[in-house]
């Protein structure tokens, strides 16, 4: 697994490649979340479109993230998410509390909507 980091304005995108399967990778998306929300950052978009897998660990990791940018009073939405995986959020009704974009433009231009 790996990650690229773009800024959009004060959006911050997160563009997540590999598989969500536990260890080391999905401790450290949750990571540099909480480092983000330390520095201030409130609106950020995790770009799903290279993940093609995840397990529960990886759903955690989404979770924790979300969790912790909606305490520090930010959200978080998820963008380009491939068929396997919103299945997967689909089954676990997380798609309940993440906000899905088709693109990553879709998903930062929705943080400026009313």
């Amino acid at each position: 697994m790996s990650y690229k980091e773009e800024v959009h304005g004060d959006v911050y995108v997160l563009a997540i490649k590999g598989k969500l399967m536990g260890g080391s990778e999905t401790a450290e998306i949750h990571d540099r979340v909480k480092e983000l929300v330390q520095v201030g950052v409130k609106r950020i978009v995790l770009d799903l479109g290279g993940v093609k897998w995840m397990n529960s660990s990886g759903l955690g990791a989404l979770m924790s993230s979300m969790t912790t940018i909606r305490n520090a009073d930010g959200d978080l939405k998820l963008s380009s998410v491939a068929e396997k995986v919103e299945s997967l959020l689909i089954i676990t009704q997380l798609l309940k509390i993440f906000k899905t974009y088709g693109t990553i433009d879709e998903a930062v231009k929705s943080f400026h909507e009313s």
